[in-house]
């Protein structure tokens, strides 16, 4: 798939001047509020309306989707508007649902995607038509698992496909209701370039006040698409009423983001380019040779510990470090998560390899 073109032909058919906005309540809730806000999105950038009809939840007891009854009301919003329409399906029998009511755009959601045999069941059922299928990423970062969950579709002989960046669940407390962990959907998309990648703000910040941030950060690294989830009343929104915008908020958040150039012909700005690249490597080269460094002074300290017979890990020096590290890097302008998965990842294979030490020759 990495090499085909015709997975991508689905989005240059729009012909579109901007980035894809798909946009929409988080769930459908009444006719007259699925009809209201697709009228209001008609007059923005929007190409695609979304709305939840079946929504997954950890718990009973919450609003789950008022069911097929909304498929009728988006085909009303349809009729009415011209607008493509998107629904999330989770098994065979919400996609049979779907089809019936002439619904344009599925997409697989991130609980649904962690389970290959529910993805199958969906591939299966959509065997044989030409709807554009959207595979958002797993709840927890396995590229695998979206990556498969791609593979089967396309196996089932579905080739308007796309992915959406969604973030990812976490048990720390951030500043996002789910990280983005960028690097994994820039690594997906570098693997297949010719997949639509469409970020999700909303569910990576679950706050509606950061959805201009994330969005211009995702076009910033040429991500194809947007999806923005849009009420008419958030505050009243039956689910999720902190992530989503008005129409009118949508407006501005799409009048405000800057698309940029993917490259610039031009002698001068290149060797620029290529000269600031070459610094880079320079310093990679030489993050890796300290990286090398201090875990050989780690194997030392295994080397120690287990002579001594004391434990690996020393909660007191641990905690001393990364908080002198925070102060470091907040000296050096760089992000306090950042700092934190950096150290975190670095403490790990120090442990990984005091662990070896000590393992040998046992």
């Amino acid at each position: 798939m990495e090499n085909n073109i015709e997975v991508r032909r689905w989005l240059e058919d729009f012909n579109l001047s901007h980035p894809l906005v798909i946009a929409g309540p988080c769930s459908a809730e009444t006719e007259e509020q699925v009809l209201d806000i697709a009228k209001q999105l008609k007059q923005s950038d929007v190409t695609i309306y979304r709305a939840g009809i079946w929504k997954p939840r950890t718990r009973p007891g919450g609003f789950e989707g008022v069911g097929a009854i909304g498929l009728k009301w988006l085909q009303k919003a349809k009729e009415e508007t011209g607008m493509l329409m998107a629904v999330e399906v989770a098994n065979a029998h919400h996609v049979q649902l779907a089809l019936e009511h002439d619904i344009d755009v599925l997409w697989i959601g991130a609980r649904t995607t962690v389970n290959p045999f529910a993805v199958q069941e969906i591939a299966d059922a959509l065997a044989g038509t030409d709807k554009i299928v959207l595979v958002k990423n797993p709840v927890n970062p396995d590229l695998a698992l979206w990556i498969g969950g791609v593979e089967r579709l396309y196996n089932a002989g579905i080739e308007k496909l796309g992915v959406i960046h969604r973030g990812f669940s976490t048990y720390e407390k951030t500043k996002y209701r789910n990280i983005p962990e960028w690097q994994l959907a820039i690594e997906l998309h570098e693997r297949f370039p010719n997949l639509p990648i469409i970020c999700d703000p909303s569910h990576i910040t679950g706050k509606r006040d950061m959805i201009q941030q994330v969005s211009q950060q995702a076009l910033d690294l040429n991500y194809d698409g947007l999806m923005i989830e849009t009420h008419n009343n958030p505050d009243k929104a039956w689910s999720d009423a902190a992530q989503q915008v008005t129409p009118d908020t949508l407006k501005q958040i799409l009048k405000n983001l800057v698309v940029r150039h993917k490259s610039v012909e031009g002698d001068a700005f290149n060797d620029k380019l290529e000269k600031l690249r070459l610094r880079i490597d320079e310093y990679d080269t030489k993050l890796i040779e300290i990286l090398g460094n201090r875990m050989r002074i780690a194997d030392e300290i295994g080397v120690i510990k287990k002579e001594n017979n004391v434990a690996i890990l020393q909660n007191r020096r641990w905690k001393s470090i990364l908080e002198k590290m925070k102060a470091g890097g907040k000296e050096e302008s760089l992000g306090e998560e950042f700092i934190l998965q950096l150290f975190r990842a670095i403490h790990q294979e120090s442990i990984n390899h005091q662990q070896n030490v000590i393992n040998k020759e046992e």
